[in-house]
């Protein structure tokens, strides 16, 4: 009696299955199981064996988590491209604020240094600045996180056995975004927040 397992992509469910012994039929394959580190000269007296039953025939052979693994090949190119993006993506991203960043601490460099005149402290400075930038990276959080359950959740459709989708997944993508976002911004607003205000109110 064996329990039930997968003999096909984990895409379909579990099928029924009939295994059973019959003297008349021919063999197309063996099923050999190697142990580990042993798996060349294996395959050296297998190769040597076949050769001495049936030499008419060339010896052939594959692994068998080779063979599954090509059938999940289509998800695996997935992932490599969504990698490969996702992290273009963000790097776009990065450019982008680290610009936006760079041109609204120069247009406010009066107001900046007006500030610190008053006595803002660095810390404000940086408040100040990266404040607007951040309110924006959580609206388009707030936006992507449904969008993303449900791509995520129609892919996960077309296995018959999946994972679920649990908040945490979206809450760290969107500590990560966050982060990456204030790590871009900062290094602006530090910059600008350094500014001798004295030259800073001279320029203007």
């Amino acid at each position: 009696m064996l329990k039930d397992f997968h003999f096909n992509s984990l895409h379909e469910p579990i099928r029924p299955l009939i295994i059973r012994l019959n003297e008349n039929w021919g063999y197309d394959y063996i099923l050999i199981k190697t142990t580990t580190g042993q798996t060349k000269q294996a395959l050296a007296a297998t190769a040597a064996i076949c050769k001495k039953l049936n030499p008419g025939y060339p010896f052939s052979y594959s692994f068998l988590d080779q063979d599954f693994q090509k059938v999940y090949n289509s998800e695996m190119i997935v992932g490599k491209l969504n990698t490969l993006f996702t992290c273009l993506s963000v790097f776009i991203a990065c450019l982008g604020l680290f610009g936006l960043a760079a041109f609204t601490a120069e247009q406010r460099t009066r107001e900046i240094g007006v500030r610190k005149v008053l006595g803002a402290s660095v810390v404000n400075i940086v408040a100040l600045l990266s404040g607007d930038f951040l309110k924006l990276v959580l609206i388009a959080i707030v936006i992507a996180m449904p969008l993303a359950w449900y791509t995520m959740h129609q892919w996960l459709q077309n296995f018959s056995y999946s994972i679920g989708l649990s908040w945490i997944i979206f809450a760290g993508a969107g500590i990560i975004a966050i982060s990456i976002a204030a790590l871009t911004i900062s290094f602006q607003s530090i910059k600008a927040a350094l500014v001798n205000p004295v030259k800073s109110l001279k320029s203007e």
